[in-house]
């Protein structure tokens, strides 16, 4: 059985295939260890094998392993990629690096005002998540079809409304596409995302929109492919949950 180690080593050279094919720089995708459910042990492996941009999905999980993990080798990174619920969005604005999940324009407001009252020399970096696939149980702006989407005009008004919010950083968008075996499935929809992105940089030059935070375990080379700039992998590197 592989290690975490040799796991990690493994797809970071997919990672770099991927860019090569696509004539990208080695360094335009950056790996995000998903360690949802995983315990301190397996993560401070990671971290060893040079892992330094960490993903969790709940803030109270999140809380225990940072305190579990500090002053684990070089600075890590948080990142949240997964929903927040706006009574919690205190703890996540003191907690992590880059929120990839904002998912409306009131828990932006919310993130704002605490950033606001809690650290009011701070822009907090943030992912505005995107349903593109019209499932109702995922999390994010509504907007099946991408660039070809009905709720376009809506969309761009929310973004505007983000925008006006000093205290938020917005970088980019983040998109979980439909579970599918085939990892060519996913491959419309990281299109799609890119598309919107490209769009909203030539609409919105205010905001860099430098990141695209799409691909998992199964589909990761297809999504640096379509221009992926954070993937965000978990069972690849620690195993099933």
């Amino acid at each position: 059985m592989s290690t975490i180690a040799e796991r990690i080593t493994l797809i970071q050279a997919r990672m770099l295939a991927a860019t090569q094919r696509m004539g990208r720089p080695a360094t335009a995708v950056r790996l995000i260890a998903v360690t949802k459910t995983h315990a301190p042990e397996a993560v401070m492996a990671a971290v060893a094998a040079g892992v330094t941009a960490l993903g969790e999905n709940r803030v109270q999980e999140a809380e225990a392993k940072i305190a579990a993990l500090a002053g684990a080798g070089p600075a890590l990174q948080w990142h949240l990629i997964g929903p927040l619920q706006r009574n919690k969005a205190r703890r996540a604005v003191a907690l992590f690096d880059l929120i990839h999940s904002l998912d409306s324009v009131r828990l932006g407001e919310t993130l704002a005002q605490h950033v606001a009252d809690d650290a009011p020399e701070r822009r907090l970096a943030v992912l505005l998540q995107v349903s593109l696939a019209g499932e109702a149980q995922k999390a994010g702006f509504a907007l099946e079809g991408g660039l070809h989407s009905a709720a376009l005009p809506a969309f761009y008004a929310e973004i505007e409304a983000l925008l006006a919010l000093p205290h938020l950083d917005v970088r980019g968008l983040m998109t979980v596409p439909p579970a599918a075996p085939n990892p060519e499935d996913s491959r419309p929809y990281f299109r799609q995302l890119r598309r919107l992105r490209d769009e909203l940089a030539r609409r919105y030059p205010q905001s860099a929109w430098s990141e695209l935070s799409m691909g998992m375990s199964n589909d990761y080379e297809a999504a640096i492919e379509e221009g992926a700039t954070l993937v965000r992998i978990g069972s690849a590197i620690f195993g099933a949950r």
